[in-house]
């Protein structure tokens, strides 16, 4: 008889447990990010392939830029998971405190809401390569010997030119006095190499083009560099409201080895295989089940970037237009605050685009919302700078004779003024059309499509037939953008009112 009420307890407490599960908060998607290189997309397209099995609607927002972009989108829940590396974290995200072991790393990562997982099996540690032939020619197998050698050309990825385990911390660590350095892309860094144009650059340690142009690694003999273990950072809701699709990525803890990554990366830079193809392929392989694989072809693609492409213009411009025209026209007939209009828009012209969508991600997260702020902002001082010129340049009897018939201001404005002014604001809109299509393609790096996205791949893959699936159709669509106007300009201009008449 005393069993009876511990197991009704036992059954109280199992309802319970079910019940509280079954309140927790579903999540209806989840977003996985990679950064912009082929292993970090690889392991994104693995992630995906992973949760996608546990039946959870899953997306990869592929090549969006660098570390901080990355932890940035994490933290806004733009992403909830992406393939990280220890050395990463500990020396450029949470660079500022002094983290010796993982225990610390993960308690400063929950200051944040966000955790690691173990490491998935490799290192893929910093280094510095030159070629052989140019390495053996000068004597030069480790770092401590580049000091000898003040007049090398060295040339690295414009993120290790300002990370804090980059070039600025190498260079005071091994005391380099080398001056000719540039940033570059890394995958333009190998075509540099090649191509003598320098004569070192940074490395990831599974890289496949070290085999593929038979680089020398110098060996990194005073241990500046770090253990750069890859990991996963997510956000911590995920255990709540995810615990099977977590449970299942959580596979790839200690199953990825370096010489396997290493192979998978030379899949697909030099095969040429989809990076989706080569992860489904190791998850067959590893794990034993088929992965659901659906890669798009060129035309859907096609139809896709300039779906997006044609998003982001039309919506930039369009507002840019709202916005302009009465800016203009202010500063046309208010010379003091025409000055103050004319300056802010003209700073803005200034701001480098790149910068200025890095600027807009802890506003508005990634996507196509922050590209098309960024977008309107640019192009705001051709159509205001053309609002104004047009005005100002009327001929003042035109004016005149319309204040002589008695037409009130706004009368003037919209009958006599904006109609004379209309050529000269066409053009200035033209003008931030064709500008709005080119800077466009720098909205992929932060996950915003459009034609930037096979740019970006291409230059990733070094494909340059992937680089003009992006550039030829964005010039082409200037080229038409600019003939629509043309012809708007010819049947929208009146043909008894005219500026040059």
């Amino acid at each position: 008889m005393s069993a009876m009420p511990v197991c009704n307890n036992a059954a109280l407490t199992v309802l319970l447990a079910c019940a509280v599960f079954a309140s927790m908060p579903a999540r209806a998607e989840i977003r996985v990010g990679s950064k912009q290189f082929t292993e970090s997309v690889i392991l994104g397209e693995g992630a995906t392939r992973l949760i996608g099995h546990a039946s959870v609607r899953v997306t990869h927002r592929a090549e969006l830029g660098g570390t901080r972009t990355l932890w940035g989108a994490l933290l806004a829940g733009d992403i909830d998971i992406y393939p990280e590396y220890t050395g990463t974290i500990v020396q450029e995200i949470l660079g500022h405190r002094a983290l010796t072991d993982t225990r610390a790393i993960r308690a400063a990562l929950a200051e944040y809401d966000v955790r690691m997982s173990a490491p998935l099996g490799f290192n893929n540690t910093y280094a510095v390569g030159m070629r052989r032939v140019r390495a053996e020619q000068l004597n030069i197998r480790k770092l401590s010997d580049l000091v000898s050698h003040p007049k090398l050309r060295l040339g690295f990825s414009s993120e290790f030119m300002d990370r804090a385990d980059g070039w600025p911390g190498l260079a005071r660590y091994y005391g380099l006095p080398h001056t000719d350095v540039r940033g570059l892309d890394h995958d333009l860094a190998y075509r540099g190499l090649e191509a003598g144009e320098i004569d070192a650059t940074d490395l990831y340690a599974t890289d496949a083009e070290i085999r593929y142009y038979d680089l020398v690694v110098l060996e990194d003999d005073r241990h500046y560099f770090p253990a750069y273990d890859a990991v996963w950072l997510y956000r911590a809701t995920l255990a709540t409201e995810a615990p099977r699709s977590l449970s299942a990525l959580m596979r790839l803890e200690g199953h990825v080895s370096q010489g396997e990554m290493t192979a998978m990366n030379a899949r697909v830079k030099l095969d040429g295989v989809p990076a989706a193809r080569v992860a489904a392929d190791f998850l067959k392989r590893e794990f034993g089940f088929e992965a659901r694989l659906e890669l798009p072809s060129a035309t859907d693609d096609f139809f896709r970037y300039t779906r997006e492409h044609l998003l982001l213009v039309l919506s930039s411009l369009s507002a840019a237009v709202i916005v302009a025209i009465p800016l203009g026209i202010v500063a046309a007939r208010k010379p003091r605050a025409g000055q103050v209009i004319l300056s802010i828009t003209g700073i803005i012209q200034t701001i480098p685009a790149l910068a200025l969508l890095v600027f807009m991600i802890p506003l508005l997260g990634i996507g196509g919302a922050p590209a098309i702020v960024a977008l309107f902002l640019y192009s705001l001082l051709p159509i205001v700078r053309n609002t104004y010129t047009g005005l100002r340049g009327i001929p003042p009897q035109l004016t005149e004779s319309a204040v002589a018939l008695g037409l009130p201001a706004l009368s003037r404005l919209r009958l006599v003024e904006l109609p004379l002014a209309l050529p000269t604001i066409l053009a200035g809109i033209k003008t931030s059309a064709v500008i709005n299509i080119g800077t466009a393609t720098l909205g992929a790096l932060i996950g915003a499509g459009g034609y930037g996205q096979p740019i970006l791949t291409g230059i990733r893959l070094d494909d340059t037939g992937l680089i003009l699936q992006g550039a030829v159709p964005a010039a082409m669509l200037a080229l038409l953008v600019q003939g629509v106007f043309e012809l708007g300009e010819r049947w929208l201009a009146p043909k008894g009112l005219s500026a040059r008449r």
